[in-house]
């Protein structure tokens, strides 16, 4: 049965209670957190791909570069307005327009004829990507709270592992089946099909105080970023080009012009207050090391076994399960640790930096057997730091901005991602 708009009026605000909350709990966990598991899945594609990739589109060091982090940057660009459009336009309407774009972008690279092509759809996949982690937080923050939106994001921070194990397994099977094109299409159909059960299965929640959207602060943030990473990305190709450092510039100067802009406007997109809290910063802080320390280094853990090891695909994939799947069970279980969620991040960040220390000590004439221990370790406290920073995202903000703190939580996540995957 769909879920009109108008199931849950506004005037629930007058209550302290924005629009929402507390409605289809279940549901609204089950949709975001099998949204949020198909983004990652689709941000792993390439790293299991990517030689079949180069072979057919004869993608150069310079496309291969962009194809591994054009996800990101879009994701990046997108996250803080996606969220700021979903507290002020609905959070399920933007989740199942990110939804939709993810679709279509996954469209675009199955069918892309040139690497030019396929780094577009990724861009595209981010920025859908980034509509879907922002609202899919923002709307369990709406649906649970108290004690059990601790058990919820802990779910949510599972679903994040579970794409990150899954992916690269599914996809190197499938690309034996079919090729490098079939996993972007089966991408495209589940992206859809969760379009359509969002559409039906969510309930409509927005902020109880309505506000303009801060178009001159997103357009300025999206820009900044992208210009930002985009340096980054080209670094990786050829530091001594005045492309890399005109972009470079650009996005610094747009990061500066931003703040101006935030700190002027009387309804900004992000609200600089909230770095006052100890928590909100924090959390942002300890997403945007978790970014640059954990997923850019298990983005390239394959590359390395497949590459430097010479082991096959599929060997490589199953390698990264060890620190995936860890992740994901200690996720789930997280809300039966001791602690506060601050302690819980600052365990999982020493826990992650120990795991990567391990990773770092091979040499590559080892076996992949020896990154076993560093990656069950590394695992391990990377569920319990994505279920403390989902919590974190939505707890550390107003109840009706949850998605604007799900989006900057989530943005310094992935700033730090393809900042790591440069250096």
């Amino acid at each position: 049965m769909a879920v009109s708009d108008q199931a849950i009026p506004e005037s629930a605000a007058g209550h302290g209670r924005p629009a929402g909350l507390g409605a289809h709990p279940v549901a609204t966990l089950t949709v975001a957190s099998l949204a949020t598991a198909l983004v990652l899945l689709v941000f792993t594609v390439p790293l299991t791909t990517m030689t079949a990739t180069v072979q057919a589109l004869d993608a150069s060091v310079t496309a291969q570069a962009w194809i591994y982090s054009a996800m990101s940057i879009g994701a990046a660009a997108g996250l803080l307005g996606s969220g700021a459009i979903g507290d002020e336009l609905g959070r399920r309407r933007t989740f199942v327009a990110g939804t939709l774009l993810l679709g279509l972008a996954s469209l675009i690279a199955a069918l892309a004829p040139t690497a030019l092509w396929l780094v577009v759809a990724r861009l595209l996949q981010g920025l859908g990507g980034a509509a879907i982690l922002a609202c899919s937080l923002g709307l369990i923050g709406q649906a649970w709270s108290g004690p059990a939106l601790a058990r919820a994001t802990g779910i949510w921070g599972a679903a994040l592992g579970a794409g990150v194990a899954l992916g690269p397994i599914l996809w190197s099977e499938l690309v034996k089946v079919g090729g490098w094109r079939l996993p972007h299409t089966v991408s495209t159909v589940a992206a859809l099909l969760l379009a359509v059960v969002g559409r039906r299965w969510l309930s409509e929640s927005r902020a109880s105080q309505r506000r303009p959207i801060d178009v001159l602060g997103m357009l300025l943030f999206a820009a900044a970023t992208t210009c930002l990473l985009a340096g980054l990305t080209q670094l990786r190709v050829d530091w001594r080009g005045p492309l890399v450092w005109g972009l470079l510039a650009a996005g610094g100067a747009g990061l500066a012009g931003f703040v101006q802009v935030q700190r002027r406007s009387r309804a900004p997109m992000l609200d600089l207050a909230l770095f006052r809290r100890a928590d909100f910063t924090a959390a942002s802080v300890a997403a945007l090391a978790s970014g640059a320390g954990v997923l850019s280094l298990m983005s390239l853990v394959p590359v390395m076994v497949e590459r430097v090891m010479g082991r096959d695909t599929l060997s490589a994939a199953i390698v990264l399960v060890a620190w995936s799947a860890t992740s994901s069970v200690t996720a789930f279980a997280s809300r039966w640790l001791p602690g506060t969620p601050r302690q819980l991040l600052i365990g999982g960040l020493l826990g992650c930096a120990i795991g990567q220390l391990a990773i770092y000590a091979i040499g590559p004439d080892s076996g992949w057997a020896q990154l076993l221990p560093g990656l069950f370790i590394a695992g391990a406290a990377n569920g319990i730091l994505n279920a403390a920073l989902g919590h974190q995202a939505v707890a550390s903000v107003p109840l009706d901005r949850s998605a604007m703190g799900s989006g900057a939580n989530n943005t310094a996540r992935y700033l730090g991602s393809a900042t790591g995957l440069t250096i």
